[in-house]
């Protein structure tokens, strides 16, 4: 049986960027980080000589994000998803003040697809944003609690 959701794992092309956008800028912290290589990762894995950096990042309700970045194995970064594309499509994130989150991610270069938007029920207001790596955010403020 699942007890738990461990943490959600994004590969990043650029590190540092990846670092600064969810630490810097939408507050995260550094709970672990790693060099991983070894037999054991390329048998999980199925690949070869696999030489990975990831970081554990924790978000205020100690939920994990997991960004891994591979020097072995670099992959294109820009994810041209959508939000109706098969798979993964973003991470949902709750905030206090949706409008000051627009505000502050516009400033580091987050695009959005449109303007903030209410639940027909009025509990709460929320966004898309296209981040970094073309990472899909969904930010949510929960208006009636």
């Amino acid at each position: 049986m699942i007890t738990a959701i461990r943490h959600t794992g994004l590969v990043v092309a650029d590190l540092m960027g990846a670092l600064h956008f969810w630490c810097d800028v939408l507050g995260f912290k550094v709970a672990k980080q790693m060099e991983e290589s070894g037999p054991h990762l390329d048998a999980m894995m199925g690949l070869k000589d696999v030489r990975v950096t990831t970081v554990k990042l924790a978000a205020p309700d100690n939920n994990l994000i997991e960004l891994l970045h591979f020097q072995s194995h670099p992959d294109k970064p820009n994810w041209a998803g959508q939000p109706f594309s098969t798979g993964f499509t973003h991470i949902a994130l709750t905030v206090d003040d949706l409008d000051e989150m627009v505000n502050r991610l516009t400033q580091v270069g987050v695009t959005f697809p449109a303007n903030p938007q209410y639940s027909p029920d009025g509990y709460a207001k929320v966004i898309y944003a296209r981040g970094p790596e073309g990472i899909l955010l969904e930010l949510v403020e929960i208006l009636a609690k």
